[in-house]
C-alpha cells in the first residue's frame, strides 16, 4: 500500500517479556527477507542469541500491531536504548505499508534525534533509513559480534 497505514490500522505499544518469542520468530522472518548476506551460521547464532542476549539488552521494545480480518497481530518491533535504535524489524508481507516508519516517528516523538546503525550491504534497509532522514556518520568494519558485516552508523537529520 503505497499511502502507508492509515489511523485505526496499527497501534504501538510496550512488548511483554512473554510476547518474546514470538518477534524472534518475525525476526526470522524479516532477516530471511533482507539479509541475504548472511551465512546461514550467523543467522542460527544470532537467532539463538534474540532471546536471551540482544531482545533483554534494550531498554524498549516497542510492538506495532496491525488490524485485518482476524483482529490485532504484530506487524514488526523496535527496540531502543534511548535515542539509539538498537533493531527494528517488520513482517516481510507488510514491507512497505509504513510500519517502520510509523515505529521511527514513535521513537522520534520519544527521543529527538536518533542515532542507528545498518548493515553495509543491507541497500533495502539504508534507502529505507535514508527516506526517513537519516545521514551516514561513520563505518566500522565489522558487526557488534565482531563478524565481518560492516555497520554504517547513521544519524536522524531534521
Amino acid at each position: 500500500m503505497a499511502s502507508g497505514i492509515h489511523k485505526g490500522e496499527a497501534r504501538i505499544r510496550r512488548a511483554e517479556s512473554h510476547e518474546y518469542p514470538a518477534l524472534v520468530e518475525l525476526w526470522r522472518r524479516s532477516v530471511q527477507a533482507t539479509h541475504d548476506f548472511l551465512h546461514p551460521a550467523d543467522l542460527e547464532l544470532i537467532y539463538r542469541q534474540m532471546p536471551a542476549l540482544y531482545l533483554p539488552g534494550v531498554r524498549e521494545v516497542w510492538l506495532i500491531e496491525t488490524t485485518g480480518g482476524q483482529g490485532w497481530r504484530m506487524g514488526g518491533f523496535m527496540g531502543c536504548n534511548g535515542s539509539q535504535v538498537e533493531m527494528l524489524f517488520v513482517e516481510p508481507e507488510l514491507f512497505g505499508q509504513g510500519l517502520g516508519s510509523a515505529l521511527l516517528r514513535h521513537a522520534r516523538a520519544r527521543f529527538g534525534t536518533l542515532t542507528l546503525d545498518v548493515n553495509e550491504q543491507n541497500a533495502r534497509a539504508l534507502a529505507f533509513y535514508r527516506r526517513q532522514g537519516f545521514a551516514i556518520t561513520g563505518r566500522s568494519p565489522l558487526d557488534t559480534g565482531g563478524r565481518p558485516y560492516p555497520l554504517l552508523h547513521l544519524a536522524w537529520r531534521e
